[in-house]
């Protein structure tokens, strides 16, 4: 089984920087889209930034090109999100996901993905 584990969330002021990172276990082909999704109060959940490992071809939301990145570490089977210049929109919980073929035509929804984190918070204060 695919399993998720995330780190790096907490809370910073507008204009910061945090680092997410997701450690996948149970990998067993050589291409998976992963990346993360999120979800603020009252907003719906929506893709963030998703890396198709085999080639590291990327997607971004419009809302945070520029600012985040998306990169791994292959031998670790670890993604990470550099989020940088924070806006306090950017306030969310944010889920690592992970799937063999959601992201062929972009971002992808997120009923797409079959493996998903625990999420963790991220909160920007102006």
């Amino acid at each position: 089984q695919v399993r998720l584990g995330e780190s790096g969330g907490g809370s910073a002021q507008a204009g910061g920087s945090l680092k997410l990172s997701c450690a996948a276990s149970g990998l067993t082909y050589h291409g998976y889209c992963m990346g993360w999704f999120r979800q603020a109060p009252g907003k719906e959940r929506e893709g963030v930034a998703i890396m198709y490992t085999e080639d590291e071809t990327t997607y971004y939301a419009d809302s945070v090109k520029g600012r985040f990145t998306i990169s791994q570490d292959s031998a670790k089977d670890t993604i990470y999100l550099q989020m940088n210049n924070l806006k306090p929109d950017d306030t969310a919980m944010y889920y690592c996901v992970a799937d063999l073929a959601a992201c062929a035509y972009g971002l992808g929804m997120a009923g797409d993905y079959d493996y998903w984190g625990q999420g963790t918070h991220v909160t920007v204060s102006s």
